[in-house]
């Protein structure tokens, strides 16, 4: 999972929601796997929101709005959220990814009829592996069943002011001090974000 700024001060929060081929913890008496494919029929069909720890009170995003968009790459589920931080909880939610305790995704999901497959692993535990499934959310998350959920946090807003400075300094000196003022305005945004 990431953070980054993308154009006009959008900040996005990314990550996978799951991972290919990567085992959960013990769900209860059995583990379970996600297929490559499991959720690309979702993700076109699917009404799926984006939420903090499965909160349907905490909503950041939803892709029928444009506001959430997913894929299925060759790693696995992957996201970008559209956050607004006008929600006291992306504030909150924000500081916890740039500090490190919020670090992993999840997903939730129904398993489509025929979607899956029991075995059992190596250590003869029960395996269920997912080929077909309904999603409805994915989240960033305290406790994740996968503990294989990438989760990177790269706060890049403090880096692209300055980067702004730079290239006024380079292009267009003459408006260098409105930018630098737009950049100090955002670096002190991006920092009391931080708390």
């Amino acid at each position: 999972m990431e953070t980054r700024t993308a154009g006009e001060g959008r900040i996005i929060v990314a990550g996978y929601a799951y991972k290919f081929n990567a085992r959960s913890q013990n769900l209860g008496g059995f583990k379970e796997t996600i297929l490559e494919g499991a959720g690309r029929d979702a993700i076109e069909r699917d009404d799926i929101r984006a939420l903090v720890n499965h909160d349907p009170n905490l909503i950041l995003g939803r892709n029928r709005a444009g506001t959430l968009r997913l894929a299925e790459d060759s790693t696995g589920l992957e996201y970008e959220i559209d956050v607004d931080e006008r929600q006291s909880y992306v504030r909150d939610l924000l500081i916890s990814l740039e500090r490190g305790d919020v670090t992993q995704s999840s997903f939730g999901f129904s398993v489509l009829p025929n979607g899956e497959d029991w075995t059992r692993d190596e250590d003869d535990f029960p395996l269920r592996s997912i080929r077909a499934m309904s999603l409805f959310d994915v989240s960033p998350v305290t406790y994740p069943a996968y503990l294989s959920s990438e989760s990177k946090v790269d706060k890049r807003a403090i880096d692209y002011a300055a980067s702004l400075v730079s290239e006024a300094r380079q292009a267009a000196p003459r408006i260098l001090a409105d930018v630098e003022g737009d950049a100090l305005r955002m670096r002190a945004r991006i920092l009391n974000l931080r708390g």
